[in-house]
């Protein structure tokens, strides 16, 4: 990555919508120069993707966040609940950990009654041992939506 790539990836940062030869203009490359460089930060994996950012106010009306952490039968052998894990639609991450528990699952679900039965889901898995859950009552530092 040069210095021109890092102007793209701020850019892309402050407006992933930009369009290519807005971007070309901002950074001073032509609109297939800046199209080129940003297929090649994402098959590198500098990019790892696009998101939609809601508004923290709408957000925390319309949605119950939860952090679960789950400790599987063997941690060596757990990829079935890794994959499970993947097709949930309310997970937005899932850390692997190290100490007593495996799995740091982070969800946020339109209703405590659908959380709820995301940890039924979770925890009847074939390999899953326990879990523990924690419904998030407020965010005081939210950086990834910055």
């Amino acid at each position: 990555m040069d210095a021109v790539d890092e102007k793209i990836i701020a850019e892309l940062t402050r407006n992933a919508r930009i369009s290519h030869a807005q971007l070309g203009h901002r950074v001073r490359l032509s609109r297939n120069a800046v199209r080129q460089r940003v297929e090649r930060l994402e098959r590198q994996g500098v990019i790892g993707g696009y998101t939609i950012v809601r508004p923290s106010s709408t957000r925390d009306r319309e949605f119950v966040a939860a952090h679960m952490l789950v400790y599987r039968q063997d941690r060596m052998r757990g990829g079935d609940v890794l994959a499970a894990i993947r097709r949930i639609p309310e997970v937005v991450a899932c850390d692997v950990l190290s100490g007593e528990f495996d799995l740091l699952v982070s969800l946020e679900a339109r209703s405590l009654e659908r959380v709820q039965g995301i940890w039924q889901d979770i925890a009847q898995m074939p390999g899953v041992r326990d879990t523990v859950t924690a419904l998030i009552l407020s965010r005081v530092v939210n950086r990834r939506s910055a």
